[in-house]
């Protein structure tokens, strides 16, 4: 890909398609969420093209859905095979894909045992039923007593319970009643979650990374420090990596960057490819094998075709290449937007190619940079007003970096 082809800009005689496609998303769509105004229309590796012809590089990934670039050759083969072959039979019966799928992914995840969902949110809500069972039938905590310590600036997703325990107004204003059981401490802060950990809690539920909230790096020791006190006061450690795993920040999962195991890795967004919503959480059997049929499931959960793009997937990182794109890159990423923090950014965060860079609100805020940056061809997400989050599909180039950070600078500079 030529970078310079991302800056052509229809001309006059062009009949452009955008306006009249995002008037007519705006009238049948509720607003719940507020898109930059981009149509796309097709996408390949880094780069998508929109309804006008014009190219954008993709910084954002669909928020680390696609790791491995837009319609990567090898998950689109077994999306076509699968396609032609069989696409659901529910949990009723097993399929041919299932077994593969549930064993490769427990040996990258170094676990027994793998339950297939279908999106971030449903994993978390698993990861929670099953520390409530397991704390019920293990641990011994009295029945409806079960507790579990989140972090705040969290984000796990958006189901009524998981909003329940969120800090974010947006996320969580008016709509209670919420769900009781959660206890929540500042990130980062281990004292805090030593302290609110009693004899009814079942479980610590945290992202190793938090994304959300601007790709925020816990500091160095806290995840060894969280593996360590719950082991000691036998309370499970779940880890949401469905940001920040496979791949994204240089390793298979962002908790080996402090050589952690957690008793459950909350997986999902990537796990599809960027084709079909996949999720899963992995753990021993002393820990999902609490579960007995009829207490838990999803139709659409390990379908045939999910598990056949999630074993690729499973292939693709089983080979350590994505991971050492991600670190490599990620160094390059990173030690080039340093150079703008006093050129109006403040900050840079995050591990990997994945990034948290916060402008100087003075010169305007995150979504404001995210549209001066669409007029250049780069599509990244703000949050948290000034604020914007940088993560590319590790099948990214230096040079299509550079570019990235050579448009921001020119954004910066006004």
């Amino acid at each position: 890909m030529i970078v310079d082809d991302a800056l052509r800009t229809p001309t006059a005689d062009d009949t452009l398609r955008t306006p009249s496609a995002v008037r007519d998303a705006e009238r049948w769509t509720a607003h719940n969420y507020h898109p930059l105004p981009v149509v796309i229309e097709s996408a390949e590796g880094a780069w998508l093209t929109d309804v006008d012809g014009r190219r954008y590089l993709d910084c954002l990934a669909g928020y680390s859905a696609l790791n491995f670039g837009h319609r990567h050759p090898a998950l689109i083969a077994a999306a076509h095979a699968q396609l032609d072959r069989l696409t659901l039979t529910s949990r009723a019966f097993i399929h041919d894909q299932f077994a593969a799928f549930c064993q490769e992914l427990s040996q990258l995840c170094g676990k027994e045992l793998v339950l297939p969902m279908n999106t971030g949110a449903e994993a978390v809500e698993t990861a929670i039923k099953v520390a409530r069972k397991w704390g019920y039938q293990v641990k011994g905590v009295p029945s409806g007593q079960a507790t579990i310590v989140v972090a705040d600036g969290n984000f796990h997703g958006r189901t009524t319970t998981i909003v329940s325990f969120s800090t974010d107004p947006d996320a969580r204003d008016d709509f209670g009643p919420y769900t009781p059981g959660f206890r929540i401490v500042p990130y980062g802060d281990l004292a805090a979650l030593t302290e609110a950990i009693d004899d009814t809690t079942v479980a610590v539920l945290l992202e190793p990374i938090q994304g959300e909230q601007g790709v925020v790096v816990p500091p160095a020791g806290y995840l060894s420090g969280v593996r360590r006190v719950c082991t000691e006061r036998n309370v499970l450690f779940l880890a949401d990596e469905i940001q920040s795993g496979l791949g994204r920040t240089g390793t298979t999962f962002a908790c080996d960057h402090e050589d952690v195991v957690p008793d459950m890795y909350l997986l999902g967004k990537a796990l599809g490819g960027g084709i079909v919503p996949v999720s899963a959480v992995a753990a021993d059997r002393s820990v999902l094998g609490v579960l007995r049929p009829g207490e838990h499931g999803s139709t659409f959960g390990g379908n045939p075709l999910a598990c056949a793009v999630a074993t690729e997937v499973v292939r693709l990182l089983a080979t350590g290449e994505f991971q050492r794109r991600s670190a490599e890159l990620g160094v390059h990423l990173h030690t080039a937007l340093q150079k703008l923090v006093g050129q109006g950014l403040l900050a840079v965060r995050g591990r990997g190619l994945w990034a948290g860079i916060d402008i100087d609100p003075a010169l305007m805020t995150g979504r404001q940079a995210c549209e001066r940056l669409a007029e250049r061809g780069i599509l990244a997400k703000d949050t948290h007003g000034s604020t914007i989050r940088l993560a590319p599909p590790l099948v990214v180039t230096v040079e299509e970096l550079d570019h990235a950070v050579e448009q921001l600078a020119a954004v910066l500079r006004g």
